[in-house]
């Protein structure tokens, strides 16, 4: 038996997961997005989204009868479940981009809000899952101007790459919202799930996403100002972060050095608080360090990268051929968006330097329109094999953390390239693997061996 009809109006990575997870849970689950070839796409079984386990998550729950797909946000709501019923519990799970100035917009969510407002049966609970400003549940409510119908903050915290495993093992479940009732209709849909729950006010829900983003880039940016430090001092950020990862109150998360921290949440979701503080006439000059710092680390990584090649931080790069290994923002996806690998080749183009990258997320597959094969991102040619990357280059730059690169045939690529030099942003590749290659290997805040 269904515990409740819920709909999810979006079907991006958060919406998808969310669907398909709290089908998995029970619940009889209608997904709804505007672009009808995705819808197409999904009711086949066909998921665009690189996202360990969730393609077999949805094939399995549409198979099992309790995840179904339509177009538009008001069939979602309005008598797309068995029996013509209408949705107990709707789910936004709408884009929020950066808008002017670093404000959310939410032109999308509050386009659906109107779209559905009178098609919403009594009692339903709305609930915003987009990651939105303060206040924007107190909007909603005023937009939605519907007495009957209860408005819920529930903020997601899903990681890119591992987001059908952080929904079903959540540290914990946010609820926020003015009525009980309502908050507490929500936090019953997670309930097998035996995670802590912290009910709340919506405001506090709200500011609580913003609140655990911003502390994560701050983190981050800390790591890669260590690495830097360790550098100049000849201590080693591997060995540092150990040390005080074993800290209770620090941990190991978040402690490794990289070239910046970007995705679709991190560099939104800062500016939108500074946004927020600015209102609030606060001025938040930690987490305004914490993104100079971020944009600073993507020219320091061009100057490294500048110093193997050319032996001097003020060399030039003119027609250097690099072999970028890592494009997408992070190992486990293919997300693009506000990625520091393109960050950095943007610069290292505007250096001069010849471009080719290599992604395993973004080879494709010849001959299937689901998954074409690309050709370009960003101005940056793309191969389908790493050798290729590396032939005739005179570095190799790795910029984003797939495991697969610790595997490659180092000894062929060395032999490939025209100088031997790997810059390892992410300090991912084994040194010692790297020397027996004959390959000189450069990574962040390392003690040269």
């Amino acid at each position: 038996m269904f515990t409740r009809r819920v709909a999810v109006v979006g079907t991006g990575y958060v919406g998808l997961t969310t669907g398909a997870c709290l089908a998995s849970l029970g619940h009889q689950v209608v997904c709804a997005d505007i672009d009808t070839a995705k819808v197409e796409r999904l009711r086949r079984g066909v998921v665009d989204i690189v996202e360990p386990g969730l393609s077999e998550l949805v094939t399995e729950q549409v198979s099992a009868g309790r995840l179904s797909f339509v177009v538009g946000a008001a069939a979602g709501v309005s008598e797309a479940f068995p029996d013509d019923l209408d949705a107990e519990i709707v789910f936004l799970c709408l884009p929020t981009p950066m808008g002017v100035g670093g404000v959310a917009d939410l032109r999308a969510v509050e386009a659906v809000v109107e779209e559905t407002r009178e098609l919403l049966a009594a009692g339903t609970v709305v609930v915003n899952k987009s990651t939105v400003p303060v206040g924007t549940a107190g909007r909603t409510a005023e937009l939605l101007d519907r007495r009957d119908v209860s408005v819920v903050s529930n903020p997601e915290f899903l990681r890119e790459g591992s987001a059908v495993h952080d929904f079903l093992n959540p540290d914990r479940i946010v609820v926020g919202c003015d009525t009980a009732e309502a908050a507490e209709r929500v936090a019953a849909l997670y309930a097998r799930l035996g995670a802590p729950t912290v009910l709340t006010d919506a405001a506090s829900a709200e500011l609580m996403k913003y609140a655990a983003n911003c502390f994560l880039a701050m983190k981050l940016s800390y790591v890669n100002a260590m690495a830097e430090l360790c550098e100049r001092v000849g201590a080693d950020i591997s060995d540092v972060t150990e040390g005080i990862g074993y800290d209770r109150r620090i941990g190991q998360a978040f402690l490794s050095p990289g070239p910046g921290w970007g995705g679709s949440c991190l560099p939104k979701d800062t500016h939108a608080l500074l946004q927020v503080a600015d209102a609030a006439d606060f001025e938040f000059r930690l987490l305004r360090a914490t993104i100079d710092t971020n944009t600073r680390q993507r020219q320091r990584i061009v100057d490294k990268v500048r110093a193997a090649v050319t032996g001097r931080r003020t060399g030039s790069l003119t027609r250097v051929r690099l072999g970028l290994l890592g494009l997408t923002f992070k190992a486990g996806t293919d997300d693009l968006r506000d990625s520091p690998a393109l960050a950095i080749a943007a610069l290292l183009r505007q250096a001069g330097a010849d471009l080719v990258g290599y992604d395993p997320a973004l080879v494709g597959e010849p001959g299937n329109p689901d998954r074409p094969v690309v050709d370009e991102v960003d101005g940056v040619p793309l191969v389908t094999d790493p050798m290729e990357a590396a032939q005739g280059a005179e570095a190799l730059v790795v910029l984003t953390e797939w495991p697969v690169f610790r595997t490659l045939d180092w000894v062929a690529m060395a032999g490939a390239m025209k100088q031997p030099i790997v810059v390892d942003t992410r300090n991912l590749l084994d040194p010692a693997t790297l020397r027996r290659a004959g390959l000189t290997g450069i990574g962040l805040g390392r003690r040269e061996a």
